[in-house]
């Protein structure tokens, strides 16, 4: 990863949610680099031109490779809850000015990833993705 990279949005996971968010992103021209444990979705990406890693979201080594001491902000879309969480910890720990908008698939685990360091919990009865984009457009929006 180009050390040189920064105020970027990082996007954990690139199932549905990930996938709707990275299209956002590249729709507004936001640097990004998204951290997958799929191969086969990392190699994908990087042939389209998209900044991509393959590896654990929840590893601290992972998350400083993807620049996320140097990003404004992060999207945490993976499809497990405790995954999300300690994600959410672990890049808190990192970057404690960082924007943290994360999903949760159970409504009851909302209020535990916000004392983790989230700025916004997006949960499935919502459309997650849009909900997402739009708190870290705050962050990553231009004069943010």
């Amino acid at each position: 990863m180009p050390k040189e990279l920064s105020d970027h949005v990082i996007v954990c996971g690139y199932g549905l949610v990930g996938e709707k968010i990275v299209d956002i992103l590249l729709q507004h021209d936001i640097d990004l680099v998204v951290i997958d444990a799929d191969k086969n979705k990392v190699d994908a990406l990087n042939d389209r031109g998209v900044r991509a890693i393959f590896g654990d979201a929840t590893s601290s080594k992972i998350l400083k490779e993807a620049g996320v001491e140097r990003a404004r902000a992060i999207a945490i879309a993976m499809d497990d809850d405790a995954k999300n969480i300690f994600a959410v910890i672990t890049a808190r720990s990192l970057n404690d000015k960082i924007t943290i908008a994360t999903r949760a698939n159970d409504e009851f685990l909302k209020d535990k990833l916000k004392e983790a360091g989230a700025k916004f919990v997006a949960t499935p009865n919502k459309s997650a993705s849009d909900e997402l984009f739009s708190e870290l457009e705050k962050g990553a929006g231009p004069g943010a």
